[in-house]
């Protein structure tokens, strides 16, 4: 885990009744990564108890659900710099990636959206029809050359619809028309699919454990699948969510005729554009949510059950954040007795759904109106200076040592 503390708060950690507290934040995205809100959350605990004569251990654990960000926060527990690799974006432009490796170099992470992700193509219209996971191949392939032992793939916004066909087809496998002739890339090809050719797989994929990061429950195809739902996010007209839905319905055909496994009806297989159904039945991966995923990979079980007050957040806490979030996470995975304090951008939770929560309380970095600009060059001071507002309301003498929750609550 990285454990960022001065060398006081290590002498401290080794006293038996330092008080622990852990910082597992997500990122506030586009203001600052979830290391670096981890770590103003830190130096504002540290300071508040230091103002007490408290004993404080602080680990800081930056978190995310498996989308966006789950990449650094993995690299920043992990304390491994991010490495690099040519590839294409989802319209087959050259590009550079990043991908990460743990420090044991067993396991390793892929942000799909690294090399498909919408961000990467929207200086152009969408092509939500040749639009292709392609470039996610390389990402892997380089994994793969790493020797690792399992391989995190994160797949959150796609710019895609292809059933993770052009992923596949960097690793070798070959999907053919009923002419035996390879496929253009994107999944408007896809109707015209006819066989699978895996001869050229590359074998090393087989070989290691495969977990993907997904939080949606979607199917593949009909009214709730991957084009009809995610589709128009990504620039299809409703003709062509209706050629895309043929196409994976068309895929997942062959995918049964060639494993024996029809898993377009299957929760979580519409996800960013039907990559795990391909995945599942060709690799056997296997699709865990985001969040408990990266929790296991952390560790965070342990170091929340440890822990005497939890501070997390992310850039906008609301009635989403509560639904499979990182915050939702956390509070799910902390102990009923122990605090868990919310600090975000912006706080728009009712009383009665932070009281439904078991969060104990919740607090805003903003201070007066401002603009999105100020408040971005603001950020991690104002994180620093919230945290200890929260620690010092913590370790007031009028209070218990750690505030109780009320019955029935977190």
């Amino acid at each position: 885990m990285l454990c960022v503390m001065s060398k006081e708060m290590r002498e401290q950690d080794e006293t038996t009744d330092a008080v622990r507290v852990v910082a597992i934040p997500d990122s506030f995205k586009g203001s600052a990564s979830a290391i670096e809100v981890a770590e103003a959350m830190a130096d504002g605990a540290r300071e508040a108890y230091a103002d007490r004569g408290v004993a404080v251990s602080v680990h800081t654990l930056p978190f995310a659900d498996g989308g966006e960000g789950t990449l650094d926060a993995l690299l920043g527990a992990w304390g491994t710099k991010a490495l690099t690799v040519d590839t294409t974006d989802a319209l087959g432009r050259p590009t550079r990636a990043r991908y990460g490796v743990s420090a044991d170099g067993r396991t390793g992470v892929v942000e799909a959206a690294e090399a498909n992700g919408l961000p990467g193509v929207a200086d152009v219209p969408l092509q939500a029809r040749t639009a292709s996971s392609r470039g996610v191949g390389p990402l892997v392939s380089a994994l793969l050359d790493q020797g690792v032992e399992e391989i995190l793939l994160c797949i959150g916004g796609s710019a895609s619809t292809d059933g993770g066909t052009g992923m596949l087809s960097a690793l070798g496998v070959r999907f053919l028309d009923s002419e035996g002739s390879e496929l253009p890339d994107g999944g408007g090809e896809l109707t015209n699919l006819a066989s699978l050719d895996l001869s050229g797989l590359d074998q090393r994929a087989r070989s290691v454990r495969w977990r993907i990061a997904c939080d949606v429950t979607n199917p593949l195809v009909g009214e709730r699948g991957a084009a009809a739902v995610f589709g128009p996010q990504k620039g299809a007209s409703p003709e062509v969510v209706r050629v895309l839905d043929a196409g994976l319905a068309r895929l997942a055909d062959v995918l049964a005729e060639a494993t024996g496994q029809d898993l377009r009806e299957v929760e979580g297989m519409g996800a960013a554009g039907g990559i795990p159904v391909t995945m599942s039945a060709l690799l056997g991966a296997e699709l865990v949510p985001g969040s408990r995923m990266v929790a296991e990979v952390l560790d965070a079980d342990r170091l929340l059950g440890e822990a005497d007050l939890v501070l997390t957040g992310e850039g906008r806490f609301d009635s989403q954040s509560l639904g499979g979030k990182v915050v939702d996470a956390v509070r799910r995975l902390t102990p009923e007795h122990v605090p868990v304090v919310v600090i975000a951008g912006s706080v728009s939770v009712t009383a009665e759904e932070l009281r439904r929560s078991g969060v104990t309380a919740a607090f805003s970095i903003a201070r007066g109106p401002r603009t999105l600009e100020e408040m971005r060059e603001e950020t991690l001071p104002e994180i620093t200076s919230t945290a200890y507002q929260c620690c010092r309301l913590l370790t007031h003498p009028a209070l218990p040592s750690t505030v109780q929750p009320v019955p029935g609550t977190h």
